[in-house]
């Protein structure tokens, strides 16, 4: 493990499904066919009856010690999921069970406990942070609400939470406008570490920042997840930083999970068109393979979460769509063979050697079209 520095270089990268977590772990988090839908607002009198399909029947298992990494482009409810994990947001449907108990329906009070072993880092290290309060009390505030501590011992375990996150704990009483963009962002991962918990979602986290600060935060968690055996569930856009810090990848497309698999398996051989048109625009250091290597251009803009596309989510942008893509939804499962931890919801997955950026669709425009006329997202 590399030392707890700020400037810590940090690893390579994983090796795949052999990371921390591995296939023989026990299962800290259980998601079931969680649904969240959120009524449209149409300005008028009249209640609406449409809704925003934010999360959409997604199910998966976290093991204790992984790290879970959650892609896909803004829109697709990956951070709606998130909050809907940490309850923050309640179910429309499915079912939510974190370390054996059900959490799904539980009222505030009951959630209490959970949240001290539950905890979250924000995407804006500014706005996630009340720039009227002092550090010392900013980070605190988990262990006076839970009343694990008070006075001198709260102090003293802030400022060891802050020194091990790369702060200097004499920076106690100070208030976040005098710290960097980089250090803000350690700050909430102290806010999300001193209560010592088990499962921590990261929302973004890296984000907001420069690269090279971004690398240094990601370094930061990977050595913490070492040394306090913590579990995350990582959310970014960023497919290089997801590869560097996951362990499994469940790639998320308009409300549904596309494509869930060990890391290396699918940066080696990604099933859905949609996960393959990521990878492909994921730059490459060396010209050489970049000037070899090409880009799948996915056509359209993505359809709007009110009315979604029949079928398959992904068929009208798809290169490989065809008849049955917009008849049938597919299910999330193995195919062409793969083990059971290497599943994709497609139809005609990418086969081994194919060349997806010279496939064409089987399906005219016409039989695209997903928004019926006058809906509320139309001209």
């Amino acid at each position: 493990m590399s030392s707890l520095t700020p400037d810590g270089d940090g690893s390579a990268g994983r090796d795949g499904a052999s990371g921390r977590g591995g296939s023989t772990g026990d299962v800290i988090l259980t998601v079931e066919h969680v649904v969240k839908h959120f009524p449209v607002q149409t300005g008028s009198l009249r209640k609406s009856t449409e809704h925003v399909h934010a999360v959409d029947d997604v199910s998966f298992e976290v093991r204790r010690g992984e790290t879970l990494g959650l892609v896909g482009e803004s829109g697709c409810g990956k951070s709606t999921l998130a909050r809907c994990v940490a309850r923050l947001l309640g179910l429309t449907a499915g079912r939510v069970v974190f370390d054996g108990v059900d959490i799904s329906n539980l009222k505030t009070r009951q959630l209490k406990p959970v949240r001290r072993e539950m905890q979250m880092i924000f995407q804006d290290p500014y706005g996630s942070l009340n720039p009227r309060r002092r550090v010392g009390s900013i980070i605190g505030d988990p262990l006076a609400i839970h009343n694990v501590a008070s006075g001198k011992d709260l102090k003293r375990r802030v400022q060891e939470t802050m020194e091990l996150v790369g702060l200097n704990p004499e920076h106690y009483n100070r208030f976040p406008a005098e710290f960097s963009g980089g250090q803000r962002q350690r700050i909430g991962v102290a806010r999300a570490l001193v209560l010592h918990p088990k499962l921590i979602i990261c929302d973004e986290p890296v984000s907001a920042l420069d690269v090279s600060i971004q690398a240094q935060i990601v370094n930061l968690l990977d050595d913490l997840q070492d040394l306090l055996n913590l579990t995350y569930i990582f959310i970014a856009h960023d497919l290089s930083v997801i590869r560097h810090v996951s362990d499994r990848v469940a790639v998320m497309y308009l409300g549904k999970i596309a494509e869930l698999s060990p890391v290396e398996t699918l940066y080696r051989e990604a099933r859905h068109p949609y996960a393959n048109a990521l990878l492909s625009a994921v730059p490459v250091p060396d010209p050489e393979r970049a000037a070899a290597r090409h880009r799948i251009v996915l056509v359209g803009d993505v359809p709007s979460p009110v009315f979604v596309p029949s079928g398959c989510r992904f068929h009208p942008r798809c290169p490989k769509a065809r008849p049955r893509c917009v008849e049938e939804e597919p299910e999330l499962e193995p195919r062409l063979g793969d083990p059971r931890d290497h599943t994709v919801a497609c139809h005609f997955p990418v086969e081994p050697g194919e060349d997806l950026a010279a496939a064409h669709p089987e399906i005219g425009a016409e039989q695209r079209v997903v928004e019926p006329e006058g809906s509320i997202s139309g001209p």
